[in-house]
């Protein structure tokens, strides 16, 4: 049994000495015991909610990380933070709240654990930004940490009695399904009923979108960084296996505890690159260019958007998932998951072996205990690969100095240099309408500026107008750039994290209908056939930013701290301005 010494642990200030008689009353309150009050006090923190699927499995499976940490001599104190659900906030105002609330998820979490001196993090997240946002918590504390994805969800099943189309009877969906098949009825290839039918069946539990999307593509990336325990994302969120790896994440933060094992041991630069790779050979979400920078800041090292996109402009993407390609994180689980994915990367030398883990040893350990090999149907061998390249693309040019960020994965080598008039929107309501009107023309390049994390504000994903594009099956026959984000469920030649931002004055903002545009994601350039002299001339006589009717509350703030794109778009100084420790205060 593991005794710890409290002498140096920040709950001293909480549970030890005569003075601290008051602050143990308000535990004896709670039902704890002597023992449990002296014992390390470790957070449990969930994104638990009733907004969507993704979050509502993380309440179940926080009870299992509890027992855990019990069962290693720690007391868990469980806590609740929000989550933005983007499924649920797509297409409309809300979106904007979608990468704001990452911020506010790292910054109630880190509150939480300082107001009450926890010493140690056990984090379950299962929406999209909540995963970031939990990790840039443990990052920003440097405290023992393990993180726990929710799960995903079970892929849906199209019935084929019904009349459904016959490219979706019998098939397996998810909710980018469901967005693109708006297109289909907005353009007559679908019907009231079938879309009916499907909305009832294309989400049928519990756990995060299935595809290869930003929930899972950060899911993956907790692996790799070393943050989560091996395999411990795949398994969907109704299994059971989810509790019994929860509850193991619980006992490795108390042997993390033990051993003096911080979040910044774990992420490194090393560890970064590591997670890159695996969104690279996954064909991940572009949202990763945003999220993985992000994280890296907590930890004070300058990782942004075109260190991401070297590391995927050199690694194969070997693993066949939606929306690029056919399978689901089930069938990813089925196949070994993200430890035989690593594997194939080792093979390669493209994994750097000696990151630290959150199981207390080394990737390169951890890996040799993997007995699973690529399957050849979800995840290829690494010398046979989809394609030799990553399945996301960084671009510049002279509309994009700072970068971009484009997904490939799926995308015929042919079709990823694209060419073409620029039609311009102010912002994605436009498109959107003029995609539903199909007041657009094939072989355009639609522009959707002042959707930046500044000029949004918040940085709105384009899911509803992409699938829209390709539900018309006009997904290969445009291409469309923007300042925001797309979701990790966007197919079709869609670049985004435009940078500088309209708002901030970046070319994206002086470009005009009929301007000629070309996409060359072979070459990794974005670039308008416009003199400098013309875009100074244009400079000159731009009129500023576009005014928002956000002018107070969380989103104003959170427009008035973001900063650049390629740094992650973050709200504060991180690591590098640090003055104190928290675990050593």
């Amino acid at each position: 049994m593991t005794k710890f010494d409290k002498a140096k642990l920040p709950s001293r200030h909480v549970t030890e000495g005569p003075s601290r008689a008051p602050h143990r009353s308000f535990y004896h309150a709670m039902g704890m015991t002597e023992e449990e009050i002296h014992q390390p006090l470790v957070g449990v923190a969930t994104c638990w909610n009733e907004a969507a699927p993704c979050n509502i499995s993380l309440n179940r499976q926080a009870q299992a990380a509890k027992a855990g940490v019990r069962e290693a001599h720690g007391s868990p104190r469980e806590f609740t933070t929000i989550t933005v659900t983007d499924g649920i906030a797509m297409g409309h105002e809300g979106m904007r709240s979608s990468l704001a609330s990452r911020e506010a998820i790292a910054d109630t979490v880190e509150l939480t654990m300082r107001g009450h001196c926890y010493d140690a993090l056990v984090g379950l997240a299962g929406c999209d930004k909540s995963l970031p946002g939990m990790m840039m918590a443990m990052v920003r504390l440097n405290v023992p940490s393990v993180f726990v994805y929710g799960g995903s969800i079970l892929p849906g099943r199209a019935p084929t009695d019904v009349g459904l189309p016959d490219d979706l009877a019998g098939r397996d969906l998810t909710v980018q399904d469901m967005f693109e098949a708006v297109g289909r009825h907005q353009n007559g290839t679908l019907s009231d009923e079938a879309l009916a039918v499907l909305e009832r069946v294309a989400c049928p539990s519990a756990g995060a979108c299935g595809g290869q999307f930003t929930a899972n593509t950060m899911a993956c990336v907790s692996e790799a960084i070393g943050l989560a325990l091996l395999n411990s994302s795949g398994a969907p969120a109704p299994y059971e296996s989810r509790d019994h790896y929860a509850a193991a994440s619980g006992e490795a933060v108390m042997m993390l505890l033990e051993k003096n094992i911080r979040a910044r041991d774990v992420v490194t630069r090393k560890s970064l690159e590591n997670a890159a790779r695996v969104v690279a050979c996954t064909g991940g979400s572009t949202n990763a260019g945003l999220h993985l920078p992000a994280i890296a800041h907590e930890a004070g090292i300058e990782f942004y958007l075109e260190d991401v996109c070297d590391i995927f402009r050199d690694t194969p993407y070997f693993v066949d998932l939606k929306p690029g390609g056919n399978y689901v994180a089930k069938d990813l689980y089925e196949a070994g998951g993200v430890p035989v994915v690593m594997k194939e990367l080792r093979k390669a030398g493209l994994l750097h072996e000696d990151c630290m883990t959150s199981a207390g040893v080394t990737l390169g350990e951890a890996l040799d205990s993997i007995k699973g090999e690529a399957d050849g149907r979800v995840i290829y061998p690494i010398e046979t690969p989809l394609t030799k390249t990553g399945g996301v693309v960084g671009l510049k040019g002279n509309i994009a100095p700072e970068g971009a960020i484009v997904k490939v994965a799926g995308i015929a080598p042919e079709h990823q240099v694209f060419t073409g008039p620029a039609r311009v929107f102010e912002c994605e309501e436009d498109a959107f309408e003029a995609v539903q009107n199909r007041a657009y023309e094939e072989g355009e390049v639609l522009v959707i500026r002042n959707e930046g994390p500044a000029g949004g504000p918040g940085m709105r994903e384009m899911l509803a107008t992409t699938a829209a594009l390709s539900g018309q099956g006009m997904g290969k026959k445009v291409a469309l750039i923007t300042d925001g984000r797309f979701s990790g469920a966007t197919r079709g030649f869609c670049v985004g994290h435009v940078g500088p931002e309209a708002a901030h004055g970046g070319p994206i903002a002086l470009l005009a209908t009929g301007d000629i545009i070309t996409i060359d994601a072979i070459k990794g350039e974005l670039s308008v056939d416009l003199s400098d002299a013309e875009l100074a001339k244009r400079k000159d006589a731009w009129a500023g930013p576009r005014e928002t009717i956000y002018a107070s509350g969380a989103v104003w703030k959170f427009a008035q701290l973001v900063g650049a794109t390629y740094k992650g778009a973050v709200t504060h100084p991180g690591a590098q301005a640090e003055k104190h420790v928290y675990m050593d205060l």
